[in-house]
């Protein structure tokens, strides 16, 4: 029988935490560089590896970076992630403040990876704390991301600082963002500092993908993916894991 609820996608940082993932029950896993901002862009390296060891029905996402406005830069980048065989792209919109910025990157974006790999599905995301960076008004977002063709929209933080996606934007307007996403089309996704109380909410705002890096790790998230945490989480959504393989690296 089908799972119904969101599915976990759980962020790794090193090939090594890919197991514990998969064992607690990551419907996705995603590959990131915390180092390098909220969405940080992973080594091609580690990309692959992960790839290598991630199988169906499991799905590799990779975050391209909280990008700054530049279209070419960024089109390159997401057909290079493609060329790799990610499932999902995301990318975050930082540096495109305006509505037809917004359209203007996601469109290159698009057409990129369109030419590489027409499997792969693209994920544009918003930031919930968008006033504190000068970022795109989440509220803007779903309407852009379907003119320019994306597969889904996401929800996250940019500052991490402990403060969730719920606690920066509110309920009604994460719920509103989803409501309209789901109205255009779009897969849903939901990120940004959640606790496991914060997946139980999630789960009640028909969210089709539920993102956690530090809720996933003893330590936060600057620790290490813990299998026994993403079974808490995956509980908190009211599913069971599915049985997995552990990853071998190539």
């Amino acid at each position: 029988m089908p799972l119904v609820g969101p599915r976990l996608l759980v962020s790794i940082v090193a090939f090594d935490e890919v197991a514990a993932a998969l064992a607690g029950g990551a419907d996705v896993v995603d590959v990131k560089n915390p180092v390098e901002g909220s969405l940080g862009a992973p080594s091609l390296s580690l990309l692959k590896a992960v790839r290598a060891g991630v199988e169906a029905p499991h799905g590799l996402s990779v975050a391209l970076g909280d990008a700054p406005h530049l279209p070419g830069t960024m089109a390159f980048a997401a057909a290079g992630a493609a060329a790799c065989g990610a499932d999902y792209v995301k990318l975050g919109l930082l540096g495109s403040s305006r509505r037809d910025q917004a359209l203007e990157l996601l469109s290159a974006v698009r057409r990129a990876t369109a030419e590489t790999n027409p499997c792969t599905r693209l994920v544009a995301v918003a930031y919930a704390d968008a006033g504190r960076v000068g970022a795109l008004p989440p509220r803007e977002l779903p309407g852009v991301a379907r003119d320019a063709g994306f597969h889904g929209v996401m929800l996250d933080t940019a500052v991490k600082d402990g403060t969730s996606a719920f606690t920066a934007l509110g309920e009604a307007a994460i719920a509103a963002f989803l409501s309209e996403g789901r109205a255009f089309g779009l897969t849903t996704a939901l990120a940004g500092s959640l606790s496991a109380a914060d997946l139980s909410r999630a789960h009640c705002l028909e969210v089709d993908l539920v993102g956690v890096r530090g809720a996933a790790c003893d330590g936060g998230r600057s620790g290490t993916v813990s299998a026994a945490r993403v079974r808490e989480l995956k509980a908190a959504l009211g599913l069971r894991p599915a049985a997995s393989r552990a990853p071998v690296a190539h």
